[in-house]
């Protein structure tokens, strides 16, 4: 398994509002090891825009805690495969999970909509 997974962080681990991490976490993955771990700092948060700031990266996954339809589309477009609903961890810790095929996702939604109440919303 060859891959390049980015991971939003925020203090470390998996950042639960995708679209406000502090850090991407792209992690290299070759022969099912983890060969690279880079920490970047992403631009500023513009809808639609981390799906081809990471693609630049050549990354082929995404792990994210949440995200909305939208996203997901945006991501799947630069044929980027996105895995929601990752539970709290470091970025090692869930691509080993990953690549173990352990990891464990629940799917989290979130569709902005001006009704929506966003206390509770992960993406």
């Amino acid at each position: 398994m060859n891959k390049c997974i980015a991971i939003p962080l925020e203090n470390g681990v998996l950042c639960a509002h995708f679209g406000h991490c502090q850090q991407f976490a792209i992690i290299d993955v070759i022969d099912g090891k983890i060969i690279k771990i880079k920490e970047l700092t992403p631009p500023e948060h513009v809808p639609g825009l981390y799906p081809r700031w990471v693609a630049q990266f050549g990354v082929t996954d995404v792990i994210a805690g949440g995200m909305g339809q939208r996203a997901i589309q945006l991501f799947n477009d630069q044929k980027i495969n996105a895995f929601v609903g990752a539970p709290v961890k470091t970025a090692r810790e869930l691509v080993t999970d990953f690549i173990e095929n352990k990891l464990n996702l629940s799917a989290n939604y979130c569709n902005h909509d001006d009704h929506h109440e966003h206390e509770n919303c992960h993406s």
